[in-house]
């Protein structure tokens, strides 16, 4: 079976969030026979670092999305503890790209992802290693709405 992973309304995420009106707004796609998660992009100049190619940041967040999506298939809550990317082509701007990730190990409270960037043709612009950190939720929410955690005041808008 395969699902689509729309951005939610509520979550102000920048690569997948639908409340962040300056996010990527990421859709991916949960493919549970294969367990990897797949997401087709054509990503605009908006995003270009040198002229005509995807900025290496961006990039790195196109992995570091794919891959913390993979939670979705133990049904646990993961946040990026260590990200690894390989560019090895240049990723160029307002072409279609597939990005895909899957899980590669599991220890404890550790999880090992593996993503891809490739392009039409199959051939693998970059790729990227990470390590999550399996959390509690509501530990997490606790500390987000701690009187003492960092607030935003706004005035650094980029």
């Amino acid at each position: 079976m395969k699902t689509l992973l729309k951005p939610n309304p509520e979550n102000h995420c920048f690569g997948c969030g639908g409340a962040n009106a300056r996010g990527m707004q990421l859709t991916f796609e949960q493919d549970d026979a294969a367990r990897r998660i797949r997401g087709a992009f054509r990503i605009s100049a908006d995003y270009q670092g040198g002229p005509g190619f995807v900025h290496g940041g961006i990039i790195g967040t196109l992995l570091d999305e794919v891959m913390a999506k993979v939670s979705r298939f133990a049904g646990d809550h993961a946040v990026t503890a260590e990200l690894t990317v390989e560019y090895l082509r240049p990723v160029p701007v307002d072409r279609e790209l597939v990005v895909e990730g899957w899980e590669v190990g599991r220890a404890g409270r550790k999880r090992s992802r593996v993503g891809e960037i490739r392009d039409a043709s199959g051939a693998v612009l970059a790729c990227g290693r990470g390590t999550f950190i399996e959390i509690d939720p509501a530990r997490l929410r606790a500390v987000v709405e701690s009187p003492s955690a960092p607030q935003s005041s706004g005035d650094n808008k980029v």
